[in-house]
């Protein structure tokens, strides 16, 4: 079975940086799209960013365009979300999922996976 466990997350003030990661066990991540989704109190939990194989190509939502990026390292079995200039509003527990076979409709969809992790919080003070 796929277990994903994040972390890195924490306390970080405005225009701060934080590397989330996420390790895989069970299988090889070179066999899965993965991809980040956040979830504030209250709220829906909401697309990140994605990552496809086997080529790599990279997706982002649009409010986190320009500061975040998503890598993976299929030696260590773990993908990244590296954040910079984070604002108030990227406050949330970030959480890390994994699918097979995702369809390029579907990279944004939580319901497009399969695999979830935990969460990991993120805080980011004003």
């Amino acid at each position: 079975q796929v277990q994903l466990v994040e972390s890195g997350g924490g306390l970080v003030q405005a225009g701060g940086s934080l590397r989330l990661s996420c390790t895989v066990s069970g299988r090889t991540i070179s066999e899965y799209a993965m991809g980040w989704f956040r979830q504030a109190p209250g709220k829906e939990r909401e697309f990140v960013a994605a990552i496809r194989r086997p080529g790599g190509a990279t997706y982002y939502a649009d409010s986190v365009k320009g500061r975040f990026t998503i890598s993976r390292d299929n030696a260590k079995n773990t993908v990244y979300l590296q954040m910079n200039r984070l604002k108030p509003e990227d406050t949330a527990v970030y959480y890390c999922a994994a699918e097979p076979w995702l369809l390029p409709s579907k990279v944004t969809d939580k319901n497009g996976y399969d695999y979830w992790g935990q969460g990991t919080q993120v805080t980011v003070s004003s």
